[in-house]
């Protein structure tokens, strides 16, 4: 992997970016696309109050993986708003259909969450000179999340340049939104060609103390169809699922 010279003062160093980095698949495969575009990164990740640490622990881990010298865990104590499923005292949805996981914002829903992280990433930004911010909403996102829509990335992008220093002085920011339009098939085979190691990224609303993953949240169900529509095998750890074998065949992980 390449690891950038944050020193370096030539006109040829790299662009800096930022990327939002939660320690999930979507997120680090977008983390894959970035580096293999040039950039140098900065991988910002936000601890929001969110139900576990697993997802900062894969976080830290992937940035290893990925040769970076800067992560930044910012800390935004979300549980003081509420009303999510993640911050709050509230169920986490499980065992639900493809169907419904599509069609409505579920509890899982984040008040602001992505307005609030991307705010924090322009900051971020803007401080270290850098003008491109990476994010990984995809396709399956814009159905449930509101703030995964490219219509409001694109609105915070205008934002960006309206509200800052660096905007107004000409620096026009862009928010790259490289698996937009991708499925969570696509993203696990882009993935794979980009050399993700998806054993280190951790996508489960609600893992064991153990940190396993649950298999029947929203995010489970969706990750483990991906595997399946791609033809290979969720490396993470399960409480208990089936999930297809690269030759079609099904396994069960247990604890």
């Amino acid at each position: 992997m390449r690891i950038c010279n944050q020193m370096s003062t030539s006109k040829k160093a790299q662009k800096k970016a930022v990327i939002l980095l939660s320690g999930g698949m979507d997120s680090t495969t977008a983390l894959a696309v970035a580096q293999k575009k040039g950039f140098c990164i900065y991988a910002l990740t936000v601890q929001y109050g969110q139900r576990h640490r697993k997802e900062i622990e894969s976080a830290k881990k992937i940035c290893r993986k990925f040769g970076l010298q800067r992560h930044l865990v910012i800390e935004v104590d979300l549980r003081k708003i509420g009303r999510s499923s993640l911050t709050d005292k509230i169920a986490v949805p499980k065992g639900r259909s493809f169907s419904q996981i599509m069609s409505r914002i579920p509890a899982t829903y984040v008040p602001a969450r992505n307005t609030i992280f991307l705010s924090l990433a322009l900051a971020w930004a803007e401080s270290l000179g850098a003008r491109d911010i990476f994010v990984g909403v995809n396709a399956l996102d814009h159905a449930g999340y509101p703030d995964c829509r490219l219509n409001f990335v694109k609105e915070f992008e205008r934002l960006a340049n309206l509200a800052t220093k660096a905007g107004v002085e000409g620096g026009k920011f862009r928010i790259h939104t490289p698996l937009i339009n991708l499925t969570k098939k696509e993203i696990i085979q882009l993935g794979v060609k980009l050399g993700v190691d998806f054993s280190k990224t951790h996508t489960c609303f609600d893992p064991t103390l153990e940190g396993l993953a649950c298999g029947v949240c929203d995010s489970c169900r969706l990750r483990l169809e991906g595997f399946r529509e791609a033809g290979l095998t969720d490396p993470v750890s399960y409480v208990e699922t089936c999930q297809p074998k690269g030759n079609g065949r099904t396994s069960r992980r247990q604890k």
